[in-house]
């Protein structure tokens, strides 16, 4: 007698993190969880750790959506069929949605999660420095410049054109105006926890805000050292929810 084996037809829909390298991520147990309390199964979220940018082609095809974190999120640009409006405008994409026709299409979700998490603690902060001039800071200041403060940058390699070096803000008058002081670099990031920018720490005070895109740890040494001289302090777990909630409903729409 034949012994008829029933097996399973459900499609299961991948998706995942691109970078390099993804040690350390939040993203696959945050949305195991989101799929678990939602009583989702056909759903995966892996990590794809690629050492070069181009492999992303490979995995268009057995994936529904990808999030793009360090050192991607500008790079994965030339590889898209499409852009957001918003993501164009920013130049720099962390999240891509795969079309039932094979299309990609690249979006920008960081900017959404950074201005939730940010406009509620906002006082009267008119200027920011933002420190560092990767992906993420195009988000940041895409922000800033929507809701009408004005933006500096800070970098360890200063422009002439556009970013001063960490001792402007050494500068009386730059440093108040420029009050909210964020940090997209990942400098402090774990497991070298003890790193932070170079600024006078000591000159800050409460009227500061010190904003780090970092979640892990939960306070980074520029985080302390805000706090130590009564500055605001917030860190990026929020935002990262935020956007990785934002992902989500974009790749399911």
């Amino acid at each position: 007698m034949n012994t008829i084996t029933k097996t399973n037809t459900t499609t299961l829909n991948h998706y995942g993190l691109i970078g390099y390298p993804l040690s350390h991520s939040f993203s696959p147990t945050y949305f195991q969880q989101k799929f678990e309390k939602a009583g989702i199964t056909n759903c995966r979220y892996d990590l794809y750790p690629l050492k070069d940018i181009r492999e992303i082609k490979a995995l268009f095809s057995k994936v529904k959506g990808l999030n793009v974190t360090i050192p991607y999120k500008e790079a994965v640009i030339p590889f898209l069929d499409m852009l957001d409006p918003v993501a164009e405008e920013i130049g720099a994409v962390n999240t891509i949605k795969v079309l039932p026709n094979g299309l990609t299409c690249g979006f920008n979700t960081d900017a959404y999660g950074f201005e939730k998490s940010l406009t509620p603690l906002l006082k009267n902060q008119e200027g920011a420095f933002i420190m560092g001039t990767g992906g993420a800071s195009k988000a940041v200041k895409y922000v800033l410049d929507k809701i009408g403060i004005d933006v500096a940058f800070l970098s360890r390699s200063p422009r002439p054109e556009f970013v001063w070096s960490y001792s402007a803000t050494n500068n009386y008058y730059l440093r108040n105006y420029y009050s909210l002081v964020i940090n997209t670099t990942p400098l402090g990031m774990y497991p070298n926890a003890e790193s932070c920018p170079d600024i006078p720490y000591h000159l800050y005070n409460e009227s500061s805000f010190f904003y780090d895109l970092i979640y892990n740890p939960e306070q980074t040494t520029f985080l302390k050292k805000g706090l130590a001289q009564g500055a605001t302090i917030k860190n990026g777990l929020e935002m990262l929810e935020l956007q990785a909630d934002r992902s989500w409903e974009i790749w399911r729409s």
